[in-house]
This record gives structure tokens, C-alpha cells and sequence, in this order.
């Protein structure tokens, strides 16, 4: 469970779930205190700005159907203080937020990837597994072929 504080809210994440929580003035005054919880599956890109020397960074998580707006140049993490999918941070916080990035891309990829079960077996390995039975004596010719039939669904 990664656990990240920033300026004006903070992120937990689990490996499923991203929780903005804001809490205090500082949420009340932006985009207001609460919760919200979005599932990896729900993200479609994440949003990063470093934090400079004289200026924050930032994490935003983008959804599919959410109205984006380009930020002019120059109020990029003044906008991003005002959206309800971003957290703003500091240089000093940056570390912490960079690990999250990370994981939360990390789970966004697992998500998009192919899922093997364990044990799946592919026609070809097991053709060449009856081959080596029938080779050994273990199985006869017409117990190969009958079995290499069902395989090829013929």
C-alpha cells in the first residue's frame, strides 16, 4: 500500500484502487474535501509534471469521458490545484510521488497485458508430447492419431 501526501491531498493506492482523499482549508477552498476512488481499469493515462526549484509538480489521472482542458503556459499546476483527478506536490514530496507513478503504471500495464493461465498448454506442445508417449511405446499409432485429430478439431 503506497501512501502519498501533497499539497492539498493525498493518494493511496493498493494495487486496484487510487484514493484521492482531501482533507482541511486548503481542499475546502479548491475543489472540496472528500474521496475518490478510481480503478486502474478507469485510467487511461497519467499526467506528470516534475516540481522545479520555484514551482510544484504534479500527478493527474486521466478518465475516459472527464473534460479535459489544456492549461495555458505558465498555470499548468495552478489548473491542476483546481481538477479533482490531480494531486499537487513539492520538490521535497516528489520522491514518494515518482514510486507511485510508477506503480500505478505498472498495474495500468498488467491490466492491458495478456492473461496466461497457469498449466495452458499449446496444441503443438501437446502433439509433441503424445509424439515422445508413442515413440516411447507408452501409446499406440492409432491412439496417437485418434488423439491427434481431437487437437486439430478434425
Amino acid at each position: 500500500m503506497l501512501n502519498v501526501v501533497g499539497y492539498g491531498g493525498q493518494i493511496q493506492f493498493d494495487g486496484q484502487y487510487v484514493t484521492i482523499t482531501r482533507k482541511g482549508f486548503l481542499a475546502r477552498a479548491t475543489r472540496g474535501k472528500g474521496e475518490k476512488r478510481l480503478h486502474v481499469s478507469q485510467i487511461s493515462a497519467v499526467q506528470w509534471k516534475p516540481a522545479g526549484w520555484a514551482v510544484n509538480g504534479y500527478i493527474q489521472f486521466t478518465i475516459p469521458g472527464s473534460n479535459e482542458v489544456r492549461s495555458r503556459v505558465g498555470r499548468q499546476t495552478v489548473d491542476a490545484a483546481k481538477d479533482e483527478n490531480s494531486v499537487v506536490f513539492t520538490k521535497g514530496q516528489q520522491p514518494e510521488f515518482e514510486k507511485l507513478r510508477a506503480a500505478v503504471d505498472q498495474a495500468i500495464a498488467q491490466q492491458h497485458a495478456p492473461q496466461v493461465t497457469a498449466g495452458q498448454v499449446s496444441v503443438a506442445e501437446e502433439l509433441a508430447g503424445l509424439a515422445q508417449l508413442r515413440d516411447q511405446g507408452v501409446i499406440t499409432e492409432e491412439d496417437f492419431q485418434g488423439a491427434k485429430r481431437r487437437l486439430l478439431g478434425l
